[in-house]
């Protein structure tokens, strides 16, 4: 008998998120509410130090408006690392800000702090940091360089919930931050996105911005975009909060038991003081062909992923001839695993044992 495949990702919706939906369903006020104001002041006490949160209906919309808030538009540009997902750049794009690419740290997986100061323009206006996999990028360095060249900083944490420097929340490094609550991520309200600032001016415009550019119904102040959150996915979302200690706890030890068993392939390690959150469990098969490496991990009815496997620009989207070495190579390099709080004892050790036989076969 075929053992069941174990899922790279595993959403958990249990009973009390499902009650939630039930109890806003039953209230019959579906739209921004009392519920997303609830889930935003949660939010703030227990992730983001009590700095101001505003949610909305995707992390892509949290980075869009995040920007359009601060004013980032057409002839600005913003450093991005390219090996992230698309979304990132093309929050600035859509701006009409030009998005400038960075290679990352082959350790972190993160922007390269260093390779930033040698894109800074005199139009550079905004350095974008991105937690990676739940890794939080080296934000003491870029920190410092934000505020040499007197520039913006602001970090993309939608794969981050939780993560910590030295006992700091991801989040709260930088000029504002932006969350995502897809269903893969450590913590899920259906669909939806936060946006965390310490500037009340910010976080009245983003407040119009999500709403028609209105703060008042029917004065629009300014020309906005319909990015609200429903009160159905912040009750969602006010449920995973309780959770995400836990979830997180789990993700962390499940990694640490993966680190010490798996063989034969880089495994993801965090500097010394770094709360790595395992959004993704992302090793490096150097040295195998990683199709096949894949192809025979899934003979084991083990799931996997490549995040990401074509850097942002190279995509047909932006298309950008550009010298980038640690991003190719981790595109070529990475296989996500299995790392999520719903793995049993006996799926870890499946995941360890068939790791082992296809890195082994394959050296």
């Amino acid at each position: 008998m075929s053992k069941k495949m174990i899922n790279v990702a595993s959403p958990d919706i249990g009973r009390k998120e499902i009650r939630a939906v039930k109890r806003v369903m039953k209230s019959g006020n579906l739209a921004q509410g009392g519920e997303v104001l609830a889930f935003e002041n949660e939010f703030s006490q227990k992730l983001v130090s009590n700095l101001m949160s505003i949610a909305v209906n995707s992390g892509t919309s949290a980075l869009h408006i995040l920007l359009l808030a601060h004013k980032i538009g057409r002839g600005d540009e913003v450093i991005v690392p390219s090996f992230s997902f698309a979304a990132t750049a093309n929050a600035v794009e859509l701006t009409g800000a030009k998005a400038v690419f960075a290679d990352i740290d082959p350790h972190t997986f993160c922007v390269d702090p260093k390779h930033i100061e040698s894109l800074i323009t005199k139009k550079t206006r905004v350095i974008m940091a991105v937690h990676l996999y739940g890794m939080p990028a080296n934000m003491p360095q870029l920190v410092a360089i934000a505020k040499k060249h007197d520039l913006l900083l602001l970090e993309d944490a939608a794969q981050a919930h939780g993560a910590m420097i030295d006992g700091t929340y991801v989040g709260t490094f930088a000029d504002g931050a932006a969350f995502s609550f897809y269903p893969t991520k450590n913590m899920t309200s259906g669909e939806g996105g936060m946006i965390v600032t310490y500037d009340k001016n910010i976080e009245r415009l983003s407040r119009m911005l999500r709403n028609q550019g209105m703060e008042k119904r029917y004065q629009n102040e300014v020309v906005g975009l319909n990015n609200r959150m429903t009160d159905v996915h912040a009750a969602i979302g006010r449920v995973q909060l309780q959770k995400i200690d836990k979830y997180n706890n789990y993700r962390i030890e499940n990694a640490k038991f993966l680190n010490e068993n798996i063989n034969g392939v880089v495994v993801p390690t965090a500097p010394k003081g770094y709360k790595h959150v395992y959004h993704q469990y992302t090793i490096r098969v150097v040295g195998h062909d990683r199709d096949k490496f894949i192809s025979e991990l899934e003979k084991r009815n083990i799931g996997s992923g490549v995040y990401y496997p074509t850097p942002i620009h190279r995509l047909p989207s932006y298309n950008k001839d550009l010298d980038l070495p640690e991003t190719e190579k981790a595109c070529r390099e990475v296989v996500s695993l299995p790392v999520h709080p719903k793995l049993s004892p006996g799926q870890l050790h499946r995941i360890i044992i068939a790791v082992n036989e296809v890195a082994k076969a394959g050296s």
